[in-house]
């Protein structure tokens, strides 16, 4: 049985790239560089951002996108403010899926290296609730 999210480690082939993604998107800070010691797979660096530990270890891309995703949770201010870092680091962005009334919003974006992460500033909760009330509204 599970208590809490412990970590999330995302594989890159440029940990600089990565680095600016993790503190200029999501607001992280640097608390490790391995530099040229290795005690995992390949040199790491790690990160909190939110409360969470964020590893991201050097090594190869990923081979394809997908809709496998982690999402980030933060507020309406915060999409914004990542929205324009998201754009000063020329990522590429993902159409947000289509919503129902009540849903929160999402920024999706793509790390150079195929990762698709999502920013999104609602609960479970509330997702929940729209869905109940869409069903009530659907003939």
């Amino acid at each position: 049985m599970i208590s809490n999210l412990s970590h999330v480690t995302f594989i890159t082939s440029n940990l600089e790239a990565f680095t600016r993604i993790v503190t200029e998107v999501l607001g992280g800070a640097e608390v490790y560089d391995s530099g040229a010691k290795q005690f995992s797979l390949s040199r790491e660096r790690f990160f909190t951002a939110g409360g969470l530990w964020i590893a991201v270890m050097e090594g190869e891309s990923l081979p394809s996108r997908s809709y496998n995703h982690i999402a980030f949770k933060t507020d309406d201010d915060g999409l914004e403010n990542a929205r324009a870092a998201i754009a000063h680091l020329g990522l590429e962005t993902k159409p947000p899926r289509p919503r129902i009334e009540g849903e929160a919003q999402s920024i999706y974006f793509y790390t150079p290296d195929n990762h698709l992460i999502e920013l999104h500033s609602g609960t479970l909760e509330e997702r929940l609730a729209s869905y109940t009330m869409s069903k009530r509204l659907s003939p």
